[in-house]
């Protein structure tokens, strides 16, 4: 465990702890970015990431974020998801601030996500736009 909020929420980094089936029901089913996902590519996600998983005062889970990250110079910040039935309550913020916050030790250069419609939440967590936005590049998947 790496954070308890006083009531009972808790974040924790075990592997064995995450419910892979919940997760992928809830990227492919109700996650915009992630409609369709395939098990098989939420189960690879999960082995090649950093996964943070939120648990109710019960074990259940009740919400996840991923970090694709080298450890030394770069993180993305993606697949953040708070179940509906645990909205309203923080737990979002909460989730990104345990983040940065785990990830401080590391002095990473950039630590990015990308989202449409949280910003408010990430905000309160320290994220701040893109100084430099006409410096991305994407490599289009199409090609």
């Amino acid at each position: 465990m790496i954070a308890r909020r006083e009531d009972g929420y808790e974040i924790a980094l075990d592997p064995d702890r995450l419910d892979i089936d919940l997760i992928h029901h809830w990227l492919s089913t109700d996650a915009f970015w992630a409609l369709g996902r395939s098990r098989e590519t939420v189960e690879q996600s999960v082995r090649a990431s950093l996964n943070f998983g939120l648990y109710d005062v019960h074990g259940a889970q009740a919400a996840y974020a991923r970090v694709v990250t080298d450890l030394s110079t770069f993180a993305w910040l993606c697949d953040v998801y708070v179940a509906p039935a645990h909205r309203g309550r923080g737990l979002g913020t909460w989730l990104a601030g345990a983040i940065r916050d785990h990830l401080a030790p590391y002095r990473l250069k950039r630590v990015l996500l990308s989202t449409l419609d949280a910003h408010e939440v990430y905000a309160k967590a320290g994220f701040v736009p893109f100084p430099h936005p006409q410096n991305l590049m994407i490599l289009d998947p199409g090609q």
